[in-house]
């Protein structure tokens, strides 16, 4: 028995990944950008392909993907958080990533807080959410009609890519391994590469979380979103429209002072602020733990100088566990060096969470922020403030 098209063994395999690749555009340019987080408009047509190819593929009901997604960001990291590895661990999110959002999926509560906008016409209501496993038992007869009884290992592949790389890959690792471009309030999102095109620009998971509502995922030269590329073609054609990317930082090199353009540009870059202040830093409290461990000796840290630091830079006082606040309390006070650092590390970030403050109070602490930086006697924080002032 052969199927209507015979090809290669190699055939076979592109094939294979030229339908998971669709699928992968799909969740990331229509479920992602466009549903989740209304970063672009779809034309008609094209939203239409992209929900009839998921029911085939995926069998995923876009209300539901948007509204976990959505929850995902509102509770980051939390005990409400749909699939947070650092909540229920890795390998449960790598290896169960797809039994956690089918749990997800069936809470009610979930879908009617998060699912606003999605799509809820005829079809939506009686074939792609009523009968979404009509949908994979489809792509399989399809499979088996145009390619034989390969067409079963074809479509077998096809089912596990979204709940591996999606699921597991971006949920699990994309929350644990990797680098940050921003330090994002309570959120261990990461970049992860380089899997870029077999997950469509999804691996820029810390950028994504930084600037949710961009339609763009990348933001360094070397970080590549095929996403976007098809977006951008997309648009070319007159069939998508882009709401918004995340905005450019500007420096104006010739500032000496703060003003209001200093501060409204921190408040929208807050996330690379925290993440460039972490980097500035981060050689001096090396060198001062260097110091602070050879005097006090290895009691103070237990053997986890580094990672302890790690901390120290990325978090607030109040998110440490309590044994970690004591000894990060008490290499404080054995260090005027890390003092200085820290405390100055929690001013700037508190910045942006004074409400009751005016514009004008806050151009002020800003300007009283970096006087004291400068003042400090410490190199890092004298060359990241002068960077600061001439943010535009």
């Amino acid at each position: 028995m052969t199927g209507l098209i015979e090809l290669p063994w190699w055939g076979y395999i592109v094939v294979v990944l030229v339908l998971t690749h669709i699928t992968i555009a799909a969740v990331t340019i229509f479920l992602h950008r466009c549903q989740a987080h209304r970063a672009l408009d779809l034309h008609p047509i094209v939203s239409h392909f992209f929900r009839f190819w998921l029911w085939l593929t995926t069998g995923m009901v876009t209300k539901a993907w948007a509204a976990i997604h959505r929850k995902h960001h509102a509770k980051v990291e939390t005990a409400d958080d749909p699939h947070s590895p650092q909540i229920v661990g890795i390998r449960k999110v790598l290896f169960e990533g797809a039994e956690l959002y089918k749990s997800e999926a069936k809470n009610e509560e979930t879908l009617a807080k998060y699912g606003h906008g999605t799509p809820d016409d005829w079809i939506e209501r009686n074939l792609y959410s009523r009968h979404s496993v009509m949908g994979i038992t489809s792509m399989l007869f399809i499979d088996v009609i145009l390619f034989g009884p390969i067409g079963i290992s074809m479509w077998a592949v096809q089912m596990m890519w979204i709940p591996l790389f999606a699921a597991g890959v971006i949920n699990g690792a994309g929350h644990y391994w990797g680098y940050r471009n921003f330090h994002v309030d309570n959120d261990a999102s990461t970049n992860i590469v380089p899997w870029g095109i077999l997950i469509g620009g999804e691996e820029l998971h810390n950028n994504h979380h930084a600037y949710a509502s961009s339609s763009k995922f990348s933001n360094r030269w070397y970080e590549f979103d095929i996403g976007w590329i098809y977006i951008r073609s997309l648009q070319a054609l007159g069939l998508a429209r882009i709401k918004k990317v995340a905005p450019k930082l500007k420096l104006n090199r010739v500032k000496t002072k703060c003003d209001a353009e200093t501060l409204q540009a921190i408040l929208t870059h807050r996330y690379a602020v925290m993440a460039k202040f972490a980097k500035s830093v981060r050689s001096t409290c090396y060198d001062e733990a260097a110091k602070l461990r050879h005097r006090a000796g290895p009691a103070l840290y237990h053997g986890a100088t580094m990672q302890a630091i790690k901390r120290w830079l990325r978090r607030d006082t109040q998110d440490l566990r309590a044994h970690e606040r004591a000894r990060l309390n008490e290499a404080l006070a054995r260090s005027k060096v890390l003092n200085t650092v820290y405390t100055m590390r929690q001013e700037l970030a508190a910045l942006w969470g004074r409400g009751s403050a005016t514009r004008e109070q806050l151009v002020r602490q800003l300007e009283d922020w970096c006087a004291r930086a400068e003042a400090s006697g410490i190199n890092s924080l004298q060359e990241f403030s002068r960077r600061l002032r001439c943010y535009a």
